[in-house]
């Protein structure tokens, strides 16, 4: 009988004690971060609100950074700070001095502005669709036909978890709930056939190779697709506010098409020679597959009609955004689930992350269109194109791709990473005499999922799949490195050339 351990309770108190000294540290950090700057002196050629609303600004990214609270109660704050304090922060002497001008109104309109843009709820819709796939289990049942038919070498199976992330990418806007969710949960069950156990030498056996495939399979999709990940809908929208450029799910896709594909059909073969498992057959698998396949039975009439539904929600974005809002097509797609049962009121009443995301992203739009309407983007513009001034429009847009991917070391958060650089990044280039800024966009833009790859806190399901005991600390550094480069190589190489020839 195993002898029972108990922590002493003043080493207990001592622990809980340093949590809460920790967690105070982070929340009082982004607070720090604001005042300090709020004392700094205001920069020549800038109106001194808007210093004050970047100092605001900049606490609320540190905040996303170090989350000591939730994303979203994050930029609610932020929201509410900068309206209660409007005066200073948001609208110019000019503005107040208008006799029309009603400042609680106009407050309170800027506060809840990112609830009425159409990325935000294109993000919340796309969140219905993935519960769709999740309640009928049609994802689950995707992934499993893959591994049945192509389970039964390491490096197929490398391929089938490849091409269900593949499938599912266009209709899920988490890719932490794709593969964290949906992905990570089944290949979970796959190693143990194979003898491979985590936290042990044995994970190499095929473990290992398995879970690095499944994170880069998502960071290649997610740049595909458009839907595939929220900070995707988020730039949309940044980009339209920023530079006024619209940008369509078929650009998007088209865009990143032969770099998307060319990473799809290499990237198993590239792991399975940098990081090879130790066993290369097993015919297991499959079996697994097919038994579990059996138990979910023939296609039910809900996997039916959500297949028919986001079919159909894909042909309007790709083909009738000039007729329908694709906001509304998803929305649209969304009351057809509830009225032929596929989806409940409760299922969607009770789904916390697509409403958490849905205050997020909402906040974070409206703070990022302030730093416009306050001018401090074209004042960074009007300064960073000085520092950029003489060089060709080429080397410009490489120069901004490189910076804005590499500074991804710095974020947790694909979402604050998108907030704070993208704007600046574009106002920067559209200062640029000459500069196609249709393909500084699309360049920038597709970066954002694969960037994910470089760190183990790059994106939402790395911290699962490096904390599944599969992916040594330094094997995951390396990875990321090689893995980071060659990303960031065929974006140079084959990304941009590409979309300056199609746009």
């Amino acid at each position: 009988m195993k002898e029972k351990t108990t922590i002493p309770p003043s080493a207990s108190a001592a622990s809980a004690n340093g949590g809460n000294k920790n967690r105070l540290i982070m929340m009082a950090l982004p607070i720090i971060v604001a005042v300090l700057l709020l004392f700094v002196p205001v920069p020549e050629g800038l109106p001194p609100f808007a210093w004050h609303y970047f100092a605001i600004f900049v606490g609320v990214i540190v905040g996303l950074i170090f989350e000591p609270l939730p994303g979203a109660v994050i930029g609610l704050t932020g929201v509410v700070v900068i309206a209660l304090c409007s005066q200073w922060l948001l609208f110019s002497p000019e503005q107040l001095a208008d006799p029309k001008f009603k400042l609680a109104g106009q407050s309170f309109k800027w506060a809840v502005s990112g609830f009425g843009n159409s990325t935000v709820w294109l993000i919340f819709g796309a969140f219905m669709f993935a519960a769709g796939y999740d309640k009928t289990q049609f994802g689950r049942r995707l992934a499993l036909i893959l591994v049945k038919y192509l389970g039964r070498r390491s490096l197929t199976l490398g391929y089938a978890i490849t091409f269900a992330d593949l499938l599912l990418a266009p209709f899920t806007p988490s890719n932490t709930a794709r593969s964290g969710g949906t992905i990570y949960p089944i290949i979970a069950n796959l190693p143990p056939l194979y003898g491979s156990k985590p936290n042990d030498p044995s994970a190499r056996r095929i473990g290992s190779y398995l879970m690095w495939v499944a994170i880069t399979a998502t960071c290649i999709t997610s740049s595909m697709f458009l839907s595939a990940l929220a900070p995707n809908l988020l730039a949309l929208a940044l980009v339209k506010s920023t530079v006024g450029i619209s940008i369509s799910w078929g650009n998007w896709f088209i865009a990143f098409l032969p770099l998307g594909v060319l990473l799809i059909l290499t990237m198993p073969l590239l792991a399975y020679w940098f990081y090879p498992p130790e066993v290369k057959i097993n015919d297991e698998v499959p079996l697994w597959a097919s038994r579990e396949l059996e138990k979910l039975g023939k296609m039910s009439r809900n996997e039916i009609l959500l297949l028919v539904f986001v079919c159909c929600a894909l042909l309007m974005w790709i083909f009738a955004a000039d007729f329908i809002e694709p906001a509304l097509a998803a929305l649209l797609v969304v009351v057809l689930m509830l009225w032929t049962g596929v989806l409940t009121w409760n299922d969607i009443t009770s789904n916390k992350p697509a409403w958490n995301t849905f205050v997020w992203f909402a906040t974070l739009v409206a703070l990022a269109d302030g730093l416009s309407s306050t001018g401090f983007i074209a004042w960074l513009g009007k300064e960073g194109g000085v520092l950029m001034n003489g060089i060709s429009p080429g080397m410009a847009t490489i120069a901004l791709l490189l910076t804005f991917y590499l500074l991804h070391y710095l974020f947790a958060s694909t979402t604050a990473h998108t907030t704070a650089l993208l704007p600046a990044m574009l106002t920067i280039a559209a200062t640029i005499p000459g500069i196609n800024m249709e393909v500084v966009v699309l360049v920038l833009c597709t970066s954002l999922g694969v960037m994910g790859i470089i760190t183990p806190y790059g994106t939402g399901p790395s911290p699962i799949y490096y904390g599944s005991g599969y992916l040594p600390t330094k094997d995951y550094w390396r990875l990321g490195t090689i893995f980071g480069a060659i990303f960031l190589a065929a974006l140079l190489l084959i990304g941009y050339p590409w979309i300056t020839m199609m746009f």
